[in-house]
């Protein structure tokens, strides 16, 4: 084919496009291709050493039910999972018209004024808001007095949630101080933010905190649960600013930690801060309406180093996934579905406590804490895991017990009997659980109505929701129709092979925080694409944690910066970034605590090397890392590369490699050996992670030799990273898990000469 359009040979085609410096001539260390029909043997066998047991762990992780009919036409369909990014809005309306729908969802049900159109998950989407309220508190004062750096934290907030934020808060000077500390918030903090429900399941006295942050000047941020604002009054109510949280439990597997749409809603007056997209009701030239990505100008790739977020993509499908999961259910079948969770609650409750147990809490939604003897705990979560349950240990002498709407009365019972409650086998447990009464606490009964608008009241039976969502399909451009040539997200066949497995239940119903002995089909599945991933770029490590390219890069400088503090070199800060180089580069750059200083580059993009050398000469032992582009943005080689990065080392620099143009290198040249020390990957570009209509994506980190003791880590899972490694950046220890199956088969049947 390559002759026929005149361009020779494939070897001739690299022998002019890559220069011979670092073009790659040697044999990647990868095993043989399979094909497909072994690939999936191999995925079987995978899949077989996870024992996804039924989770009552909680955390903010719920086991569900996809409806069938969203499983089969939205998430395994390629109609929607292979869509682009709707940047041009009339090849989009279909999915734009589903997002539409999560911000919708989200506002009634937060109560709120505004919400984005998905982020990453919980623990991004509270520290993004974090990030909203600290540029709230800086415009605020403007130079009247310096801004408050305290954040004031509930300690009753799920510990992943708490250690993404911290890992946020600290490049950018922000402190955080609990109540367990201070009580109330202090005078010197800008901002509030408190779990509700709470970690423990509790319901907190939400109505004050939010007093308490008005009366302070804070911006007040809740962590919430969609499920249970169907019953319990919804933050927007009470006056808070800020409501975040994960659209997870709304029909989207656990899939050991995501992919899924975390979500940010808001005041009306905050909306110019808004991270992430936003989608709006706008009219196209005929005057009808008509559906457009809104607020454009708050895109980070414009701000660059003015920018508040480094975010410049979304969930879309999963958040789709959670939306149809509402318009299928109606406000009614919500409704019902967060009755039957509290009922069976409450029920497990009063038995327990009937047996001479101790709750945390007297009112709750889904969640219970047990004080349970230390010694005696053991035996208890042991003859739970038996009987095929998880239960969470949050400390010694408690157990915690999350239940959800696929909790059965078989469930109620075998969970009685594991904390030694008598209970006969033919006891009516539904029927006692229907009448067990409700504990919610009294002035937090929701007594508004949600989800008035039409769509989620009309396609309630499988051939409407059938209907309604191939009409959506419809109107959107996908690779069912065509390739689409709208950059390198989708320059690659996202092959149906590679798709098969993410919906096996020994992939999807995993917990992230499940026991390792149960996960071990997963565990070994990353590692292998860890290896691979390092052997395809020349690195000596890869962390899959990062689940964005926005959040690798983020990662990466992280890393650098903490790699120059354990060499007592904390004071380098300046990153030095092209002018040609993507708007997330200065963004990511700020929000790590860095300063951006710009080089100058040619016509053609190429970094001008005397002006490189002049600034990282300028700020000498403060220059901390240069972040380059290969190829660059305007898609040519730097073809002084190496003697860039040599520039940087030799004056105490590291060198970040932005990764989002691999489909260039990949197999041609092992970007690790040409100089760069940090590099991250997109793998919903190179390999092979459908775009589903503007994410998901994963962004793996992959550094050098003497980085990799750096990379994340994770305080739930301590064995998840190196424990002198920087604190999490997702929730998940592993990042969008459920998704890595894919390109572990893109690479498993691609093999090293393909």
């Amino acid at each position: 084919m390559l002759a026929v359009l005149g361009l020779g040979s494939l070897e001739e085609l690299v022998e002019r496009a890559v220069p011979e410096g670092i073009r790659f001539s040697g044999s990647l260390e990868l095993p043989e291709p399979l094909s497909e029909e072994q690939l999936l043997r191999e995925a079987r066998d995978i899949a077989d050493a996870n024992r996804p047991l039924r989770s009552c762990i909680g955390m903010g992780y719920y086991d569900c039910y996809t409806p069938a009919v969203i499983l089969r036409n939205i998430l395994e369909n390629p109609g929607w999972y292979t869509a682009y990014t709707p940047y041009q809005p009339e090849i989009s309306q279909g999915r734009l018209e589903a997002l539409l729908n999560f911000q919708t969802m989200v506002t009634d049900l937060t109560a709120m004024d505004i919400a984005n159109a998905s982020m990453l998950d919980e623990g991004t989407a509270a520290a993004e808001a974090v990030f909203l309220a600290f540029n709230v508190e800086q415009q605020g004062h403007g130079r009247s007095r310096a801004p408050r750096r305290k954040l004031f934290v509930s300690e009753d907030a799920f510990p992943q949630t708490l250690e993404v934020v911290g890992t946020r808060a600290a490049p950018i000077g922000v402190e955080l101080v609990t109540d367990a500390a201070c009580g109330e918030p202090p005078a010197d903090a800008f901002a509030g933010f408190i779990q509700y429900p709470a970690a423990s399941g509790a319901i907190p006295d939400l109505k004050a905190f939010v007093r308490q942050c008005r009366e302070r000047n804070m911006v007040s941020i809740v962590a919430t649960d969609l499920l249970s604002l169907c019953l319990l009054t919804p933050p927007g109510e009470m006056g808070a600013d800020i409501v975040v949280g994960s659209a997870q439990r709304f029909g989207v597997p656990m899939g050991f930690g995501g992919p899924h749409a975390g979500f940010l809603a808001t005041r009306e007056r905050y909306k110019r801060m808004l991270p992430g997209r936003l989608v709006g009701v706008s009219r196209d030239v005929h005057g009808q309406p008509a559906l457009r990505l809104a607020l454009q100008t708050r895109e980070q790739h414009i701000r660059r180093e003015k920018a508040t977020s480094n975010i410049c993509t979304a969930q879309v499908l999963l958040a789709v996934m959670a939306a149809m999961y509402a318009v299928y259910h109606g406000p009614s079948g919500l409704r019902n579905i967060a009755a039957r969770v509290h009922r069976h609650a409450s029920f497990l409750a009063e038995r327990l406590t009937d047996a001479g147990f101790t709750l945390a809490a007297d009112s709750f939604f889904d969640t219970l804490r047990v004080a349970v003897d230390a010694d005696k705990a053991d035996g208890i979560q042991r003859s739970a895991a038996e009987r095929g349950i998880n239960l969470g240990r949050p400390s010694s002498g408690q157990l915690h017990i999350s239940l959800d709407e696929t909790t059965s009365g078989q469930e109620l019972q075998d969970l009685l009997r594991v904390f030694g409650v008598p209970m006969g086998d033919d006891d009516p447990v539904t029927a006692m659980a229907r009448e067990a009464r409700a504990h919610l606490p009294e002035g937090y009964v929701r007594q508004s109505p949600f989800l008035e608008a039409e769509v989620f009241n009309r396609h309630h039976s499988e051939t409407q929701m059938l209907r309604y969502m191939a009409r959506l399909q419809a109107k959107d451009l996908s690779l069912v129709h065509s390739m689409i040539p709208l950059g390198s997200c989708t320059m690659k066949l996202n092959a149906t092979a590679e798709m098969i497995p993410v919906t096996w239940p020994e992939f999807a119903r995993m917990h992230p925080f499940a026991p390792a002995d149960q996960t071990g089909g997963y565990r070994r599945l990353i590692a292998r694409l860890e290896e691979w991933l390092a052997a395809i770029t020349g690195f000596a490590a890869v962390s899959v944690q990062p689940n964005a390219g926005s959040q690798g890069e983020y990662s990466g400088l992280l890393v650098i910066r903490k790699y120059h503090a354990a060499n007592g070199q904390e004071q380098r800060d300046v990153c030095l970034i092209p002018s040609s180089a993507h708007g997330t580069n200065p963004a990511s750059a700020v929000l790590a605590g860095m300063s951006v200083v710009v080089v100058d580059c040619d016509d053609d993009g190429n970094i001008d090397l005397t002006d490189l050398r002049a600034k990282a000469d300028r700020f000498g032992d403060r220059l901390a890392a240069l972040m380059v582009t290969y190829p660059s943005t305007h898609g040519v080689f730097e073809e002084a590369i190496t003697d860039i990065c040599h520039a940087v080392h030799e004056r105490g620099g590291q060198v970040y490699l932005d990764g989002a143009n691999l489909n260039a290198l990949v197999g041609l040249c092992l970007p690790g050996r040409i100089g760069p020390d940090v590099c991250h990957l997109n793998l919903h570009k190179t390999f092979c992670i459908p775009h589903g209509g503007g994410g998901p994506g994963v962004g793996p980190l992959a550094v050098g030799e003497h980085l990799k003791t750096y990379l994340p880590s994770h305080g739930v899972v301590p064995e998840c990273g190196p424990p002198e490694g920087i604190t999490a950046v997702s929730s998940a220890p592993w990042g969008s898990a459920g998704i890595l199956p894919i390109s572990w088969a893109y690479i498993a049947m691609m093999g090293p000469r393909a």
